[in-house]
């Protein structure tokens, strides 16, 4: 919880990847109680909120319309069902399991780590799953190495910037490893020993929206997705 009273009753929420004063202006629009994110809009402490930042603005905007802003960020990277399991899904991806698992305890899972490793249904040519992956995901831009082999099948990845676990993706035997936010010597390092997909941050993470839209429509509450969400970098072709 970011901002707000957490004992209020909620009516209505706007989900969101990113908090900015687009986003605030929709959930003032549509009369929403709380703004969902999975990206913290408060990474670091704010010493004051006077309008000199993007997050103080937003701040005094959300507190001046009574509403709350929550964010997930980790909580729904690390955890079976969460940002890989999704983009897993998406992506056809079967029989996955946790990429590096983590031993500390969840109240929500008997498991917790960070990316997945899975295998396709049926080998694919690695040229083709980078097509695959483009069209299936919508993607802005894709980059990527040469692979260790010409077909694929089993496959990493890992929503956000997770260029940390190239390493591990090529210990466990994947084929390729997708990611986001990769540097040029991670591009070289891979080159030749794993096909290492890089897509935008936050093309691999949008589908937080949805996740949250599934937790919350039992409970009855009035969701809205952000239409003014959108990543921020523009690519000219």
């Amino acid at each position: 919880m970011q901002v707000g009273d957490t004992g209020r009753d909620i009516q209505s929420v706007l989900l969101t990847t990113d908090v900015t004063t687009d986003v605030v202006d929709e959930a003032i629009m549509h009369g929403c109680d709380l703004i969902i994110s999975h990206h913290p809009l408060l990474f670091h402490g704010l010493k004051q909120v006077c309008g000199q930042t993007p997050q103080a603005r937003i701040v005094h905007m959300a507190i001046k319309h009574d509403i709350a802003i929550y964010s997930a960020h980790t909580s729904l990277d690390s955890v079976i069902g969460g940002i890989n399991t999704r983009l897993a899904d998406k992506l056809g991806i079967t029989d996955y399991k946790m990429l590096a698992v983590s031993h500390q305890p969840s109240e929500v899972s008997s498991q917790t780590g960070l990316g997945i490793i899975g295998t396709l249904p049926q080998p694919m040519r690695y040229e083709d799953f980078i097509t695959h992956v483009r069209e299936t995901l919508d993607c802005t831009y894709v980059r990527y190495t040469r692979a260790a082999k010409d077909t694929v099948r089993t496959i990493a990845l890992c929503g956000g910037s997770g260029a940390e676990f190239i390493g591990e993706a090529i210990a466990q035997g994947a084929d390729v490893y997708l990611t986001a936010d990769c540097k040029y010597h991670e591009f070289q390092d891979a080159d030749g020993q794993i096909g290492l997909i890089d897509i935008d941050h936050w093309i691999s993470e949008r589908h937080a929206r949805d996740i949250f839209r599934d937790i919350l429509a039992p409970l009855g509450v009035q969701c809205f997705i952000s239409e003014s969400d959108r990543t921020p970098i523009q690519i000219k072709n």
